[in-house]
């Protein structure tokens, strides 16, 4: 058995591209469009793991953008996912710049959480040791649910 992908179902590609890959810096690998199932899938991955997805198709999310219109709330009972970024306080400094509110504050200098324009909670994890607590961030009040 191995990890394939998670699959996220998005309400509006051009802004959850915008999010999961201009902001976050995901890749895209592959798209299929299905008129026959109305639907088109979006794979990413982080630019790191591009060449494991082509070798090996893992590890991606899956954006599922179907084209008839439904809401989706609370991410379908999804918990998150999860990236791991070199500087924590540069990524989120970056979220932020651009309108992402950060739910929760990177603290500790290991770990914050933001939500997708769909609501899908994303916690994002220092590599390697934990920065030194730094303001804003320190005294940054949580926002919001995480």
């Amino acid at each position: 058995m191995r990890f394939l992908h998670t699959m996220v179902r998005v309400n509006n590609i051009e802004q959850s591209l915008h999010f999961y890959r201009d902001l976050f810096g995901l890749v895209e690998t592959r798209r299929i469009d299905n008129e026959k199932g109305r639907f088109t899938l979006i794979f990413l991955a982080a630019p790191e793991d591009v060449e494991n997805v082509k070798q090996n198709a893992a590890p991606c999310i899956e954006l599922t953008y179907n084209w008839d219109t439904e809401e989706y709330t609370g991410g379908r009972n999804f918990g998150h996912l999860a990236y791991e970024v070199d500087d924590i306080y540069g990524f989120c400094q970056h979220l932020l710049d651009n309108g992402v509110t950060i739910n929760r504050p990177p603290r500790d200098g290991h770990m914050a959480f933001v939500r997708s324009p769909d609501g899908i909670s994303i916690e994002i994890l220092q590599k390697g040791a934990n920065l030194a607590p730094a303001e804003p961030w320190a005294s940054m009040p949580n926002t919001g649910s995480w």
